[in-house]
């Protein structure tokens, strides 16, 4: 699953949630208990989903990052004056524009 199409499902997810909530809490005084319950009932059920969705979200995040990070170590391993360069021209680029601030 890419990380764009689980982006997509997370903001269906949290806009599903916002739809519930304002359901619940627009003209409550003119619905019953039973509709309020159910309201409240689907409220909760999209705020626990949500909330897995975006735990899973964050762990598949946090292994891409530390899969990339591996590639740049095992790259800058190989490659070390290359590294340096880089790491020369970031910080170059970095006092130039902390310069004219």
């Amino acid at each position: 699953m890419s990380s764009n199409h689980s982006s997509d499902e997370l903001r269906a997810e949290l806009r599903a949630l916002a739809d519930s909530l304002e359901a619940m809490l627009s003209d409550t005084s003119e619905k019953s208990k039973e509709e309020i319950e159910s309201l409240k009932s689907k409220a909760q059920e999209a705020l626990c989903s949500s909330r897995a969705k975006l735990g899973q979200t964050t762990e598949r995040l946090t292994e891409q990052t530390k899969e990339i990070a591996g590639r740049a170590d095992n790259y800058v391993k190989e490659n070390p004056w290359t590294g340096v360069g880089i790491g020369a021209a970031v910080g170059v680029v970095l006092g130039v524009l902390l310069a004219k601030r």
